[in-house]
């Protein structure tokens, strides 16, 4: 196992994989929510065009997470010098732990915009039914933002205290 960790070149490609997940997944469950959030929006601007801004909203909060796994490779990429720079020589070592790093947020990200797409899509239902409170919807999906926000914290904390 260790020869294969000295592998020339294997640090800076498991580093680059890490960053493809973070951006990777957090980009898939953010396309996934929205869109199906764009769906119940769809029926409830069918029925009444005035509520579209209302539902935009809603269908605008799972895309965060997707942001933050763009963030989160864009910081790991410019750390291991593949942006703005030039490459550091990883060890294998140190490009597993890189990879490491965007895992939370690869993970939580693809899960919280799922889940927060779930919140969203009742708020939409909350919406068409009394528009009058929608705030209410727009909290409930937004409390999951919290956890994609620690993920995000969590993967830069460790993306940043890693010795090159």
């Amino acid at each position: 196992m260790n020869n294969l960790l000295a592998v020339n070149g294997l640090g800076i490609t498991f580093a680059i994989v890490g960053a493809v997940c973070a951006a990777l997944f957090a980009g898939i469950g953010s396309a996934k929510a929205v869109g199906f959030v764009g769906e119940a929006a769809a029926g409830v601007v069918s029925v009444d065009p005035s509520k579209f801004s209302k539902v935009l909203i809603l269908q605008l909060l799972p895309g965060t997470q997707g942001l933050y796994g763009l963030l989160t490779a864009i910081l790991l990429l410019s750390r291991i010098g593949v942006i703005g720079g030039s490459p550091a020589e990883l060890t294998g070592i140190q490009g597993l732990m890189f990879l490491l790093a965007a895992l939370p947020m690869a993970v939580v990200g693809y899960f919280s915009a799922i889940m927060q797409g779930k919140a969203a899509a009742a708020g939409v239902g909350i919406t068409a039914k009394k528009p009058e409170h929608n705030g209410k919807g727009i909290i409930l999906a937004a409390m999951v933002e919290t956890y994609a926000i620690l993920a995000l914290l969590i993967s830069i904390l460790l993306i940043y205290n890693i010795s090159i």
